[in-house]
């Protein structure tokens, strides 16, 4: 099983996730975002996180099982802060 696709997603309070068929919602402070999920790929909402599991072991299946846990967690955290997309900025005092 994929290292990343295994592991849980946590949803921090102030975040919503609707899950609609193969579509995921997540909804938070800094807004709303959608992904289509492909129809091989299950995810379900478990005790307030979000668990992504794949039917079979195919290459193709494997990969978008690791990709879409990922895209989830990054709306997962994007709809919370932007912190993370300004670790580069470097502040100067003029």
């Amino acid at each position: 099983m994929s290292r990343i696709g295994k592991l849980p997603i946590v949803i921090p309070a102030g975040v919503t996730v609707t899950i609609s068929g193969n579509e995921v919602k997540v909804k938070g402070p800094k807004g709303e975002l959608v992904q289509t999920v492909s129809p091989e790929i299950k995810v379900e909402m478990v005790d307030g996180e979000i668990h992504v599991t794949r039917p079979n072991d195919e290459k193709q299946t494997r990969a978008l099982h690791g990709l879409y846990r990922a895209l989830i967690h990054n709306m997962v955290v994007g709809a919370v802060s932007y912190t993370h997309l300004r670790a580069h900025e470097t502040v100067l005092d003029l």
